[in-house]
């Protein structure tokens, strides 16, 4: 791995806190109480989170694009209203985001967890995807039991997840199917491809980050392996505030509908045709 491309994705971090700044040249939204759609056609603007990654929102030259990027362009559009977006690497400041109003929807890949479920409500399914572990290639580390094979494999082992993440309970999970521990650490000023880097880099040994990150990053990140999946594959939605039950109409109406023309397909195909 290149150095160039180890900073690359070290920098992604700071790369979110300036679009943040590009995006929204007002004064920060003041925290207050969700809203739903009546409020934000008021303003006229609807506030999104979403993660800086290589698949959801990112900067390539002098352009915005990502998968979710465009998406909730494309609603905004649809709505007559105009979308700021907020990338933020933590999960859960999105969440206490979305629960003191700063931000209207979540425009990230939520997986549907009984915990989220009782805090948020979720979109329909938008794209499908599962969690995988990162590793070292076995030719690129020293001790060969550190690799994993199999699941059975991280029994005791310490794997890092963006802190808030919805795979800490699949892990937990995956913990009682194995009959042992496996230990999590919670990162949480890094998003994903931050942590593949570290990874990579051998900061870290084991990472644990959706398929679709992971695949785009081993396409030029070579030493890392992402074959031993940690969940199954399953539906990813948007989420809104439970306070919320009309913009979720709203984005339900409009993504069904969406989903079925071909700026969707065009757009899905463009970030996620050539790894299906």
């Amino acid at each position: 791995m290149t150095k160039s491309r180890l900073l690359k994705y070290a920098l992604l971090g700071i790369a979110a806190a300036l679009i943040a700044h590009y995006l929204i040249e007002k004064e920060e939204k003041p925290k207050g109480h969700p809203r739903d759609y009546a409020e934000i056609a008021a303003e006229g603007i609807i506030h999104a989170s979403t993660e800086y990654n290589s698949i959801s929102f990112y900067v390539d030259d002098d352009t915005l694009s990502g998968f979710h990027y465009e998406l909730i362009e494309a609603f905004a559009r649809d709505h007559g209203l105009q979308a700021a977006i907020s990338p933020e690497m933590s999960f859960n400041k999105r969440l206490e985001g979305l629960a003191d109003g700063q931000y209207d929807v979540i425009a990230y890949g939520i997986l549907a967890t009984s915990e989220l479920k009782d805090s948020l409500l979720l979109t329909t399914p938008i794209v499908l995807n599962k969690q995988v572990l990162v590793q070292r290639k076995l030719e690129n580390i020293s001790d060969s039991s550190l690799f994993i094979k199999s699941q059975l494999d991280l029994a005791g082992k310490t794997l890092h997840v963006v802190k808030g993440s919805p795979s800490i309970l699949r892990i937990r999970n995956l913990g009682n199917e194995i009959g042992d521990t496996i230990y999590v650490e919670e990162i949480e000023k890094y998003g994903s491809e931050q942590l593949i880097a570290l990874v990579a880099h051998g900061d870290i040994d084991y990472a644990v980050c959706d398929e679709s990150i992971a695949r785009t990053a081993a396409d030029s990140i070579p030493q890392i392996d992402i074959n031993t999946a940690i969940s199954f594959t399953q539906f990813y939605s948007w989420g809104v505030s439970k306070q919320s039950p009309i913009l979720l109409d709203s984005l339900n109406t409009w993504l069904d509908s969406f989903k079925k023309g071909k700026e969707y397909k065009k757009i899905y195909k463009r970030y996620y045709g050539k790894r299906n």
